[in-house]
């Protein structure tokens, strides 16, 4: 306990509270969820890494490493259903040239499997989006960030406009194998810098919090109706320490896990962040 004191406050992540120093296998964490059923958080690497989930308890340990009979492109999130299924989102697109954005199901009863596990493939296509990669100025189909929520993945997409990097689009695509053309919602803006960008969401166990990270805060949306979200009400939450955030999930109603990517020297590690 004397060892994680001084270890965190010799982080300086001011308003989070550091919980963990995450292993080396996962240095470029990009998705976590938490599995309130049996308190398990399922975290992955970004793309370019080895195609694993890997099951870890509140105190940064592996419990165990799930080998996905799929490439890792550019996993950028992962969620979950009420019946404990996973789906990783493989829809990064940096450049904005993909053609081949899917989202893997990964069946829970596969969950604990020691032997590369097959996965069910939700393929999408973006309906406004026609060149490959388009102009500069409409570059908003990269994504990081999504959610489950009554039978749907809701999707959150993520700008490489200058100028407008806090904008983000909101998607639907069906939660279940097949090929899609991603049913458009609405348009949200954090604010305009870097650090304003969509980089991951996740949604309370009772549907009725959403929050999307971004670098330098957390956005909580609530009392919003059916799957459009950025009609709700809204707050933002600061953070107080500078680091590459790039996962979220819910630990309860009121307390949140962040973790952040291992860059320049800094990072690689989970924190707890309370809605107060």
């Amino acid at each position: 306990m004397l060892f994680l004191l001084i270890l965190s406050m010799a982080c300086d992540t001011g308003n989070l509270t550091f919980i963990a120093d995450l292993p080396n296998s996962l240095r470029e964490v990009s998705g976590m969820e938490y599995m309130a059923s049996t308190g398990e958080i399922w975290m992955h690497n970004d793309g370019e890494n080895k195609p694993r989930l890997y099951s870890m308890d509140s105190m940064g340990n592996i419990k165990h490493e799930l080998k996905i009979d799929a490439k890792n492109r550019d996993w950028e999130d992962i969620a979950s259903d009420p019946e404990g299924n996973l789906y990783i989102g493989d829809f990064g697109n940096n450049r904005n040239k993909r053609e081949n954005l899917t989202i893997l199901k990964v069946s829970r009863t596969l969950l604990g499997s020691s032997s590369n596990v097959p996965v069910e493939y939700i393929s999408f296509k973006y309906p406004n989006q026609k060149k490959f990669p388009p102009r500069n100025k409409k570059m908003h189909f990269d994504c990081e960030a999504m959610v489950f929520h009554n039978d749907s993945l809701y999707l959150f997409t993520k700008s490489r406009v200058r100028g407008n990097f806090g904008r983000t689009d909101l998607y639907r695509v069906p939660a279940k194998e097949g090929q899609y053309v991603a049913t458009y919602i609405d348009t949200f803006r954090t604010c305009n810098d870097l650090d304003c960008w969509v980089t991951g969401a996740d949604i309370s166990a009772d549907g009725k919090q959403l929050v999307v990270l971004t670098p330098k805060a957390a956005w909580i949306f609530r009392n919003y109706q059916s799957g459009n979200f950025f009609e709700g009400d809204v707050s933002m939450l600061p953070f107080n320490h500078v680091s590459q955030k790039e996962s979220v999930c819910f630990k309860s109603d009121s307390l949140l896990y962040i973790a952040d990517e291992l860059a320049h020297g800094s990072g690689g590690n989970l924190y707890e962040f309370p809605l107060n």
